[in-house]
């Protein structure tokens, strides 16, 4: 069932209430050596009327039992962990708690049946205010019985109580227990096989005695199976046929004595004397005359057979039970012999002389292919209760761990409202001239100045690098009526490619290029040419464009304080097949914006959530300090990537971000990018799974090869891990693929890792968004602002709550915008294509 080395070593407290005497325990754990468990105890009575009168004052007199037992002790004033032994049919969702289905055996307390147990002990504890315990499993008596033996012999996979009730537990594997989600490994499931025939399959064995004995008992027609086997009810069976015989005249001479008409006045105690080697017969004697009977030789004789055959049945009933668990852990192994050990415990198997070897005998002769080994449970459930307990708590401590590494990445709305503000702060100083210089947000002014006015037409060339992909687009565009036609192919830029020289990457582009114009047998026509680039660049016109500095995989040299035009008119001169008229260089979000401004006019922000992060949008001339002029509006790329990279937004980066910031290839730059787009999330995941690995807390510790290889996880597996419809089997095989082998725990963990990363990114994205709409409604004087964000991205297109989280944010943080997401479906590339129609109208207007 579990290695004894997942305790955790301290002091536990452990309950065991529903046997024949209820106790409470103090166990030790400790390690010394070999693992050691020391074991302190005290009975306690259960009166009649506590069991079966007031539920709330039975858990009072349970506390109070606690109480008494922690004040004996000197254990008052430390929290302890407790382990609970219930000895009662209850449904489990979880180890810390159990709703009671059915009270059985002696107990009848009222107003506890369908609550839970836990809450009902933990609500009494609170009247002791000196006393601290903290409630981490509830344990049925068969499962302790089962862990207790588990300890000393790891073979051990069956619990089995005969005492005051009967009941056996088994390890079940997962992948047949349709209650509980996952398929790895094995549970422990408790039979209450007691209630066994309760739905009419025992009737044909079942006798006259039987059924007088559950009219009369506390739960007719309840516990069928229990009634024929436990030492509640085998002295009672015992004296009701007892009964029968003296009525009719063939036992003590036909005389009836008042207690044997007395329910209760023979016990298993007395029936187990009975049959006690060579003293049983005086025993006999004795046992019936206290009965105020008085028996003959031959009556001992008989009423000594009667013991025998109850008791008998009970061992054989209990043996063939036992058998069909036993088949099913062999048929289970998929094995033609069986080895395993049977945990026992309960009263009725300790006090009984003959009962033991009866029932191992039955056993073994129902299940010959199983070698089964009988393990007496010294100390009797409450170890392995207190021993489950210490797993729980030790696994209770790992969660506090894995909570307080997520906390960090949950942002309060004082934290999101900060991160507003200083955008909003540093929008201003790049725009201004004093601060310009110095901003981390470069708020680099595009020279898109208008939106398409629908006269727009003619066939134009558009590129589209910045991603993983480099895209080579041919749009037509038919005046009037709106419409546009695209063709595009998609070609792959090689990592040696995009971090070797300059010159090597504008001649693949360029190669890219003339493939694109063969295939569409273009190679003679000077197209004009939208050239989409996805990184910061200083703009003096629209057709020029310095590169201040590669983000995301890129690291091209000799790119950097160049003009990208340049470099690609000299690429493509050094081909000499072509000639390309390169109107505009249009960063990607204005190419969104463009995009679906096209078909909304109130598109006035572009928004991109994907590989990287950046937002452009439009400002009133005035605000753009410059440029020349005060008319009017010009399109701002912010290259908000930046934003951060001056420490202002420390308080809120963890030691991860920081550990993604340092193995990145622009170290110190782009720190807001960093936390929200698809290029880090899966950096900042892997980084949190290493550590929670070396803390022993995933993975079983073991940090595979994969775990330390960069870029693993892809943001298409953060999607996939976290999307709703994926069960916990799925997510571990994302994970298997990955080389990670894990766990159901393991796959709970790393999709909550998971969420809260990119919860954070969402949630970031949108307070910097919220800075630019608010702005947008203050600059424009207006009480309500009405505006629609052109989105593109694979994290916003892809991920199953991003984009939800962002709209959240942004509702949340400027209420008084209405804010319209429009995902961009063609990309930039028409954006960029009608940039660059907009340039030539503009400039032919110019020449005229």
């Amino acid at each position: 069932p579990f290695h004894p080395s997942a305790l955790k070593n301290g002091e536990f407290l452990s309950l065991d209430l529903g046997g024949s005497k209820f106790r409470v325990l103090k166990v030790q754990v400790s390690e010394e050596g070999k693992r050691n468990v020391q074991m302190e105890s005290q009975f306690y009575p259960t009166p009649n009327e506590i069991i079966r009168g007031n539920g709330i004052e039975l858990f009072e007199y349970v506390a109070d039992c606690l109480a008494d037992f922690m004040n004996t002790k000197g254990l008052k004033h430390k929290r302890l962990p407790l382990g609970l032994t219930f000895s009662f049919p209850c449904r489990q969702t979880k180890l810390e708690e159990g709703v009671l289905l059915s009270w059985t055996k002696k107990f009848k307390a009222r107003g506890v049946q369908d609550t839970d147990v836990v809450s009902c002990l933990t609500r009494a504890m609170k009247r002791h205010k000196d006393i601290n315990v903290d409630t981490l499993a509830l344990v049925n008596d068969t499962v302790g019985t089962m862990m207790t033996c588990a300890y000393d012999d790891p073979y051990c996979e069956v619990g089995v109580i005969i005492g005051t009730g009967t009941n056996a537990c088994y390890m079940e594997d997962m992948s047949n227990i349709d209650l509980v989600e996952g398929d790895e490994g094995r549970m422990c499931i408790n039979t209450e096989w007691g209630a066994f025939g309760d739905d009419g399959a025992l009737e044909d064995i079942r006798t006259e005695f039987d059924r007088e004995l559950d009219l009369g008992s506390l739960n007719p027609g309840k516990q069928l199976f229990e009634k024929m086997i436990s030492g509640l009810y085998l002295g009672e069976l015992v004296r009701l046929i007892l009964l029968k015989m003296a009525k009719a005249g063939l036992l003590f001479g036909g005389e009836k004595s008042s207690a044997l008409h007395t329910k209760g006045k023979i016990e298993t105690r007395h029936v187990a004397a009975m049959e006690k080697y060579k003293e049983g017969l005086a025993n006999t004697r004795e046992i019936l005359t206290d009965l105020g009977l008085e028996p003959s030789e031959a009556d001992c004789i008989a009423v000594q057979h009667v013991c025998t055959i109850v008791s008998f049945r009970s061992a054989n009933l209990c043996a063939a039970a036992l058998a069909a668990i036993l088949t099913r852990l062999r048929e289970n192994k998929k094995l033609v012999r069986l080895r395993t050990t049977v945990g026992m415990d309960g009263t009725l198997y300790k006090i009984h002389p003959q009962y033991p070897k009866r029932l191992h005998k039955v056993v073994r002769r129902l299940v010959p292919n199983c070698d089964v080994r009988f393990l007496l449970s010294e100390s009797g459930s409450a170890k392995g209760a207190a021993m489950v307990t210490a797993v729980a708590s030790r696994v209770q401590a790992q969660r506090k761990q894995i909570d307080l590494v997520l906390a960090l990445f949950r942002l309060t709305q004082e934290q999101l409202v900060g991160v507003q503000d200083k955008m909003r702060a540093e929008l201003e100083y790049g725009l201004k001239r004093d601060t310009h210089s110095l901003a981390t947000v470069k708020m680099l002014p595009t020279y898109v100045c208008g939106m398409p006015d629908g006269t727009e037409k003619g066939k134009f060339l558009a590129l589209d690098l910045g991603g993983t992909n480099f895209r080579v687009l041919l749009v037509k565009i038919r005046s009037g009526r709106r419409s546009v036609r695209m063709y595009n192919k998609i070609f792959a830029i090689p990592l040696e490619i995009m971090q070797g020289t300059g010159e090597e990457l504008f001649d693949h582009i360029v190669q890219c290029i003339a493939d694109f114009l063969d295939y569409m047998g273009l190679k003679g026509a000077q197209l004009p040419l939208g050239f989409t680039f996805s990184f910061p660049c200083r703009q003096a016109s629209i057709d020029k464009g310095t590169l201040i500095g590669w983000t995301k995989g890129f690291k091209a040299t000799d790119c950097e304080g160049e003009d990208v035009v340049d470099m690609l008119r000299e690429a493509i001169k050094r081909r000499n097949e072509f000639d390309l008229d390169i109107v505009a260089v249009v960063n990607d979000t204005v190419g969104t914006m463009m995009t679906c401004g096209y078909e909304d006019p109130n598109c006035e922000i572009g928004l991109i959530a994907g590989t990287g992060s950046n937002l452009c949008y439009m400002e009133e001339m005035r605000n753009i300090e410059l440029v020349e002029g005060d008319e009017g509006k010009m399109c701002i790329n912010t290259e908000w990537g930046g934003f951060g990279d001056n420490g202002c937004i420390d308080d809120i980066r963890t030691q991860y971000d920081k550990e993604v910031d340092e193995g990145s290839l622009n170290p110190g730059k782009q720190r807001y990018e960093k936390m929200t787009s698809g290029m880090y999330l899966g950096e900042i995941v892997r980084q949190i799974l290493i550590d929670l690995t070396k803390q022993g807390l995933l993975f079983r510790g073991q940090i595979s090869e994969r775990l330390r290889t960069r870029g693993i996880f892809e943001t298409k597996f953060l999607s996939q891990i976290e999307s709703d419809r994926l069960a916990l089997l799925q997510v571990r095989r994302i994970l298997q693929q990955l080389g990670l082998d894990s766990t159901c725990e393991d796959s709970i963990v790393v999709k909550e890792v998971c969420g809260a990363v990119s919860r954070r990114a969402a949630q970031l994205c949108g307070a910097g968004l919220a800075a630019i709409v608010e702005k947008r409604r203050e600059d424009q004087g207006l009480e309500r602002l009405r505006i629609t964000v052109g989105v593109d991205g694979t994290l916003y297109k892809l991920h199953p709550h991003f984009s939800r989280i962002l709209q959240e944010t942004v509702k949340e943080l400027a209420p008084r915008c209405d804010v319209t997401f429009m995902l961009s479906e063609d990309g930039s590339g028409k954006g960029a294509a009608l940039i660059t129609a907009v340039a030539k109208r503009l400039q032919q207007a110019w020449k005229n």
